[in-house]
């Protein structure tokens, strides 16, 4: 199997905080503290994603904020509000059999978009976690960020 390597052109912060990540085991990096002009500092509990690229077939490292409900973790495609989807959620779209890390754990998962109903309270929660999802969203009134549900696979 092919060894996962961080995405590329991810932002410096999220180089230095997979970085952290990786080399603690999850020891370090899944909470992650954030301030952002005119907004309170924010901690977050963050997890890598790792998908296998839909063109290349290589693996590839994502940092993300994530929610919990029930026994699933909850995911936003926003791309802080960019026209496209994320080339992360795309790569899922293709193979959705995913392995996500969070904390010291790694989880073999299937990803799917939430609809409907379960996107509306998928979506509040992640505004719980993430409050800037609205002001993406807001940016892109075409697209419709996605709302990605991770459930374990036994």
């Amino acid at each position: 199997m092919t060894e996962a390597k961080l995405a590329p052109n991810l932002p410096k912060w999220m180089v230095d905080h997979t970085n952290l990540y990786l080399s603690s085991g999850g020891k370090q990096g899944h909470i992650y503290t954030i301030k952002q002009p005119d907004r309170p500092e924010l901690s977050v509990p963050s997890l890598l994603l790792t998908t296998t690229g839909r063109k290349s077939g290589e693996k590839f490292i994502f940092p993300l904020f994530y929610g919990k409900s029930g026994n699933s973790y909850i995911i936003v495609a926003s791309k802080g509000g960019a026209p496209d989807h994320p080339g992360w959620y795309k790569n899922i779209l293709a193979n959705p059999e995913v392995e996500i890390q969070v904390a010291t754990d790694k989880i073999k998962v299937r990803a799917r978009t939430a609809s409907g109903e379960e996107r509306a309270k998928l979506w509040k929660l992640a505004n719980e976690f993430w409050p800037p999802y609205e002001d993406y969203q807001k940016k892109v009134p075409n697209r419709e960020i996605p709302v990605v549900v991770l459930d374990p696979i036994s």
